[in-house]
């Protein structure tokens, strides 16, 4: 056989698997066809839907705002559409949740789960979003242009994501390549592993990549590669075939009226990249909108006891002193309070500075109050505005873990090196809350502080900053990943 065609059978060998697996189904005789079943009617019946899903920023994850993420909105919205509850398991890994599904465990998988129609015991629904493979590598190694610069790289992948098929079809053409899979790992340990040396590089997919960069400046994006697998939902193939039709209908009502695309738009359709805007753009912002506001954040100062320029800053982190600003989650104002904390703290339109302003301020002040006594001096304030962000839920649990880690729960230095390990599974699946986007509040406060001092430049005519810590890197855990050898 000539190599050009071999190359060629060995590169589209998946879609060649996938056609003939469609065809064969499609000569079974229609008597061994799945029975439509009594699914749907139980699940009506039990008044709830159970479904298995991941606690990630893709999937699902407690917000600070309460439960969000793509596919949860997806999930929600079809448990409504059935008039049932939702009932959520987030504690399997990727073969979990396809395991629960198929034995029936659970009704139905959403988890970013790769369509596959080879896996035995599930049946998948429509396309839902496409996964782009995509090459990350650390920072300081040669550029990642093309497959041949992962030969003899050290790459991780997440096992049953789907990247190892892409590098299994490209392990035809390239038989010395080799990569590391492991199961009970999320992508923001795949990326921390990146930047932090254990690994060169990993294959994600370009949405994961979209929502994690920010806590991960270590970690280039390289090269996109191979063709694009498809997102489904996975549901019990020994259950017949109605909730498969149920939830095929939901999600072609959804492309139809555009609320799917809506979706995918706010979550993946901009890079969620929160760095702050330099010293000189933010005195920019500071003679021309501050102004306006600057009474505003005085008399809210005096009724809360703040200092009003830090109250200032709270306000340019959340909405650059814009009080119409309005986020992809409805979050609105000047200081982007949700409804039920405008409704707490008396606020009827949001969009009016004066409320906006007062109802943060003493929305800032109640969390304060309600932090341990043991916090003390600066550190309350810091920890407060890092509830203010990620929700007060969240920061007990990061109190919780730096004490795990031998630090000190009441103290800022502490938790804040704890915080981003609520993004990783071997530790937010010890907490209370479970997964929250940890590396945000470390920003978010690290951005205000910086904003604060500025305002304090530009009221002294002096500069002064923050010296922030860094992370310590993970120590070396290769025994999480399995290896996959050269085929040589």
């Amino acid at each position: 056989m000539p190599k050009a065609l071999f190359r060629h059978l060995h590169r589209y060998r998946r879609w060649y698997t996938l056609l003939l697996s469609a065809l064969v189904l499609a000569l079974i005789p229609h008597r061994q066809t799945p029975p439509r079943g009594e699914h749907l009617d139980a699940i009506r019946s039990r008044d709830f839907i159970a479904v298995f899903t991941r606690n990630t920023p893709t999937t699902y994850y407690e917000g600070r705002h309460g439960p969000t993420g793509f596919e949860y909105e997806l999930i929600r919205r079809f448990a409504d559409h059935l008039g049932v509850s939702l009932s959520m398991d987030t504690s399997r890994n990727i073969q979990g949740v396809i395991d629960a599904v198929r034995s029936g465990e659970g009704d139905l998988g959403a988890a970013a789960l790769p369509l596959d129609p080879t896996v035995p015991g599930v049946s998948f629904t429509q396309t839902i979003l496409e996964l782009q493979p995509l090459v990350v590598y650390r920072r300081g190694l040669p550029p990642f242009r093309e497959p041949r610069d992962l030969l003899g790289r050290n790459i991780g992948v997440l096992q049953g994501s789907g990247a190892s098929l892409i590098l299994r079809e490209l392990q035809a053409e390239l038989p010395e390549l080799s990569w590391k899979e492991a199961a009970d790992l999320e992508i923001a340990d795949l990326l921390q592993r990146v930047e932090n040396g254990n690994l060169d590089a990993a294959v994600v997919y370009t949405h994961q990549f979209k929502l994690n960069r920010l806590f991960f400046p270590g970690v280039e994006d390289g090269f996109a590669f191979g063709e694009p697998l498809s997102m489904a939902w996975a549901v019990p193939s020994s259950q017949g075939l109605d909730l498969l039709e149920a939830a095929n209908d939901f999600l072609d009502g959804l492309r139809e009226d555009g609320t799917l695309a809506e979706l995918i738009e706010r979550y993946f359709g901009h890079d969620d990249y929160l760095e702050y805007v330099g010293a000189r753009l933010f005195i920019h912002h500071v003679h021309e909108k501050l102004p306006q506001y600057a009474h505003l954040f005085r008399a809210a100062a005096r009724d809360t006891g703040f200092d009003w320029k830090l109250l200032a800053a709270v306000g340019y982190q959340e909405s650059h002193w814009d009080p119409r600003a309005t986020s992809p989650t409805g979050v609105r104002g000047l200081m982007m309070l949700t409804n039920p904390t405008a409704a707490e703290m008396g606020v009827e339109n949001r969009l009016d500075p004066a409320q906006s302003i007062d109802g943060g301020a003493r929305y800032l002040r109640q969390l304060m109050d309600r932090l341990q006594e043991e916090i003390t001096g600066e550190d309350r304030l810091w920890m407060a505005l890092a509830a203010y962000n990620v929700g007060l839920g969240h920061l007990y649990d990061a109190q919780k873990l730096a004490e795990m880690q031998g630090g000190d729960p009441y103290v800022w230095a502490d938790v804040r090196e704890a915080l981003p390990l609520l993004q990783k599974r071997e530790w937010y699946s010890q907490t209370r809350h479970g997964y929250a986007r940890g590396g945000e509040p470390v920003i978010y406060v690290r951005n205000i502080r910086r904003y604060y001092e500025v305002l304090n430049y530009v009221d002294r005519s002096q500069q002064q900053f923050f010296q922030l810590n860094q992370r310590a890197p993970d120590a070396d855990d290769d025994s999480l990943f399995d290896t996959v050898p050269p085929v040589l």
